[in-house]
């Protein structure tokens, strides 16, 4: 039975996502208790703002007490942290646990790296709490009208949430919330982590097909924005594509375009490049998010590439062929490219699950993506549908469904990227895509060579094609080495 003296969960963190998410709750039927930190002459006056503005005659009680904040929840209280990753989740952990009880849930919903929420989860289930790391993508629209949430961590706490973090999520076209159990520790974070990843991926694949109409075709911005309209009518579609229309088209008081005006120097806040070195870890190919997150670097060193273009002038691209053959060729390359980005990621979080014991459901993170979240797309579908199939592909490539795609994009593709470099017109991450789908095909690679190398210069071993795998060599190479070798082994 609800207590009706106590509300139903209470927030922490009262900028954009937790205003947002307050406010989502209570319009789902949920009594709120929020709390912020007063910082006095810096945060002063934060919850009186909220509770007597946007929160105003709703169900949300206002504390600047922590203890009293705990107290007003009801048990096994349910308490949702959105404040900056890092340091600063440890430091109000640490104030909430003399107010907490066995059983009470903690609730991260920040972009915290899923090795934290690993020993979060254990530092609170240590002292009889649970602790849950959940990633919430969809920016503040999201938040208010409904996000993409995975929640991993205590296991036991899934059961209470249920009913609160499915009512606040976006719902699917099936009408499935896109919200569902990850799995323990730092799962849900981690799959978080990935998903910013290919949000990287995602971006800077539209852009580059942007670059590519404005330049090689010479596209104005309202031509450009008609055409990714038409896009998101297909398998294109997706949350980004349609944003990346209404960006086009959008002028200044003055009239201009702000597009134009919006200086090339890309910034970044961490998700991307964790992504790289997660799968840097574990082993897996992650390079068209590794190409994106550098590019980003790359375009924020604006002084060096001004100072580098005198010398090395491009030439001036002259339209090559039909351009309604070249806008499908350049659709079909970003299509391609993009199922490159995912099946990149979905391998990484393949790997993920194997590696630490996770039994991650690819099926089910497919299906919470596809609404709510930034990199929500139509063929997301098809992703969870192939996933879910009886012969489990070893690679979202070799899915039957998405080998006839891939089969049918390829030449296109190869014709995108091979005009564009013809033209030094730089598309890095259609590229990489191109280069990673080759590679992934070729049954034979020239890492021979580079083993050969590796035991010249350091006794590093190496198989042999006519012997089982598992077993290895080292040679003498020089004729006046040892026999003594360094053994072999992957970092």
């Amino acid at each position: 039975m609800k207590n009706l003296s106590k509300t139903d969960i209470g927030l922490i963190g009262l900028a954009v996502m937790g205003e947002n998410l307050a406010l989502n709750m209570e319009s789902k039927g949920w009594n709120v208790s929020v709390y912020n930190r007063t910082v006095p002459g810096v945060e002063e006056g934060v919850v009186e703002r909220f509770v007597n503005g946007r929160g105003k005659h709703k169900h949300i009680e206002g504390y600047t007490d922590l203890a009293a904040f705990t107290a007003s929840i009801a048990r096994p209280r349910k308490i949702m942290m959105m404040v900056r990753a890092g340091e600063a989740v440890d430091q109000l952990m640490e104030q909430l646990f003399p107010h907490l009880e066995a059983g009470d849930i903690l609730i991260d919903g920040g972009n915290s790296n899923y090795e934290d929420t690993n020993r979060r989860v254990a530092l609170a289930e240590q002292k009889g709490f649970r602790f849950v790391g959940a990633g919430v993508s969809g920016g503040e629209e999201g938040a208010l009208n409904g996000a993409a949430i995975m929640p991993g961590g205590s296991g036991t706490a899934w059961t209470d949430l249920i009913p609160i973090l499915q009512s606040i999520a976006a719902v699917a076209d099936d009408g499935v919330p896109c919200c569902n159990w990850i799995g323990p520790a730092g799962s849900g974070h981690f799959v978080k982590m990935i998903h910013n990843g290919i949000e990287y991926g995602d971006m800077q694949l539209i852009a580059e097909a942007y670059w590519l109409m404005k330049h090689l075709l010479r596209l104005g911005n309202e031509e450009m924005a008609a055409i990714f309209e038409t896009w998101n009518r297909g398998k294109l579609r997706s949350y980004l594509i349609e944003i990346t229309s209404y960006i086009l088209r959008h002028k200044e008081a003055n009239g201009q375009y702000l597009i134009d005006n919006i200086l090339d120097a890309a910034g970044q806040k961490g998700t991307g490049k964790w992504s790289v070195i997660n799968a840097m870890e574990l082993g897996t190919p992650l390079e068209l998010i590794a190409t994106a997150v550098f590019e980003r670097s790359l375009s924020a060193q604006k002084e060096l590439r001004m100072a580098a273009a005198p010398h090395f002038p491009h030439i001036q691209p002259a339209e090559n062929g039909d351009k309604e053959e070249l806008i499908e060729a350049i659709r079909a390359a970003l299509y391609a490219s993009k199922l490159v980005s995912y099946a990149q990621g979905f391998s990484t979080l393949d790997e993920a699950s194997r590696k630490f014991g996770w039994q991650l459901n690819l099926s089910s993170i497919a299906r919470i993506w596809r609404g709510g979240c930034i990199i929500r797309s139509a063929f997301l579908n098809d992703i969870a549908a192939a996933f879910e199939a009886a012969d489990k592909p070893q690679h979202l490539l070799l899915a039957p469904y998405f080998t006839e795609e891939i089969r049918q994009l390829l030449p296109a593709w190869k014709r995108v990227v091979a005009t564009a470099l013809q033209a030094e017109i730089s598309v890095p991450a259609f590229s990489s895509a191109l280069n990673y789908f080759y590679s992934l095909t070729s049954p034979r690679l020239p890492a021979n060579l580079l083993q050969a190398q590796r035991d010249y210069f350091g006794a590093h071993t190496f198989e042999r094609t006519d012997r089982p795998r598992g077993k290895f060599f080292h040679e003498n190479w020089t004729g006046h080495g040892g026999t003594t070798k360094a053994g072999s082994y992957n970092v």
